[in-house]
């Protein structure tokens, strides 16, 4: 068969669906993958996928540019007739799934990762933008063969309450799975004199950079010489992005030292003690889940996924959300008690083999598209 995996950057579908994508292509189907350009598309062709660019802009509001684009997915979807479209984040969940079923697809499913930036925002445009996106979620998910698939029990139920999605096509799958034999622990671990502490993210105000900046301050005012790292770029497509003078000014206060990317992340994990990340809602965050794998103590808000990841005081440390103060004590603390440190990692590394691990993301994905397929992938 073929199937389609539509996403709103190539950086997402390298990071987040390239094992979906190579099991797919293994199991003997063949995979398109779709995307607006980048630097990321030449990886997933070097990878012996197919990948095809198609220009979006992320936050345009056009009417014009909005109808060209789907006009555009549409004779994609005309011309490679797939069997299945997989839209990934809102806004290519609900123009897959609507245009794959006006090009008559059979089958369509979306996923959405978080409430994304429409129904967590308090700004003017996004609150604007919610009833349409609503309306038009409605309009895509209605009919035979969709499904929508959503990360964490939250989420689950605010779709459900809202009646944004009938309750019987909504599927739970918990992220987008982690290789745990790449993402394991350091052979031997001996912790500095010094914690070191990492927030691994894209540079967005909602994944808490400004509470982390201040429990550093807060932390170097005690007299702890505890290390912040930042590991992560802008993201100028984001209306939540942190411009760089805001994070480079942190750097030249000597808050934190930022990384910007990094492309081997198990061995900058395997090089920390904590990673943290103070997040004010998440679909489910892989950042964390391979750092849990890698044996690292986590601290993280008590918000919707973040809190599918951590258990507080069991494989890591809850604080609540938008609280410099909490998050600084909770750093703080592992600081202080190196064995309460050892603990969470060993917790975090067994929670992420057990629940977590690729292959099993991969293969309930696999059940949804048999079930609207009624046969293979498998």
């Amino acid at each position: 068969m073929k199937l389609v995996l539509y996403a709103n950057t190539d950086w997402y579908l390298y990071n987040f669906r390239h094992a979906l994508a190579v099991a797919l292509r293994d199991a003997g189907h063949e995979v398109l993958l779709v995307s607006p350009p980048g630097d990321y598309g030449p990886r997933l062709r070097a990878s012996g996928l197919r990948w095809e660019p198609l220009p979006m802009d992320r936050r345009s509001l056009d009417p014009l540019r909005e109808a060209v684009l789907l006009w555009r997915l549409w004779r994609l979807f005309r011309r490679e007739r797939p069997a299945l479209v997989h839209g990934f984040t809102i806004k290519c969940a609900v123009y897959g799934a609507l245009v794959a079923r006006l090009a008559g697809v059979r089958a369509r499913v979306g996923a959405v990762a978080g409430m994304g930036y429409v129904f967590t925002s308090h700004d003017r445009r996004a609150r604007r933008l919610r009833l349409p996106v609503k309306l038009l979620m409605r309009l895509a998910f209605a009919g035979r063969g969709t499904r929508l698939v959503l990360q964490n029990p939250d989420d689950v139920s605010v779709f459900r309450e809202a009646g944004l999605v009938p309750e019987a096509k909504i599927r739970l799958i918990e992220g987008s799975g982690v290789d745990c034999g790449r993402f394991s622990p350091a052979e031997s671990r001996t912790g500095g004199a010094h914690l070191r502490v990492l927030l691994p993210a894209r540079l967005l105000w909602d994944k808490g950079l400004a509470e982390y900046a201040e429990a550093a301050r807060r932390l170097r005012a005690e007299g702890r010489r505890t290390v912040f790292l930042l590991a992560g770029t802008s993201d100028p497509g984001n209306p939540a992005a942190v411009d760089e003078s805001t994070v480079a000014g942190w750097v030249d206060e000597g808050r934190i030292e930022w990384l910007g990317h990094v492309d081997d992340m198990p061995t900058l994990f395997r090089s920390v003690d904590v990673v943290v990340l103070p997040s004010y809602r998440e679909g489910l965050p892989k950042g964390l889940i391979e750092a849990g794998a890698c044996g690292l103590a986590l601290v993280t808000t008590d918000v919707p996924g973040c809190r599918e990841v951590v258990r507080h005081e069991a494989d890591g440390l809850l604080v609540p959300p938008r609280d410099a103060r909490a998050l600084a004590e909770a750093i703080g603390r592992l600081d202080d008690d190196r064995a309460l440190l050892a603990r969470l990692g060993r917790a975090a590394r067994a929670k992420a083999v057990e629940r977590f691990d690729e292959r099993i993301v991969i293969q309930r994905t696999l059940e949804v598209y048999r079930e609207l397929l009624g046969g293979p992938p498998g």
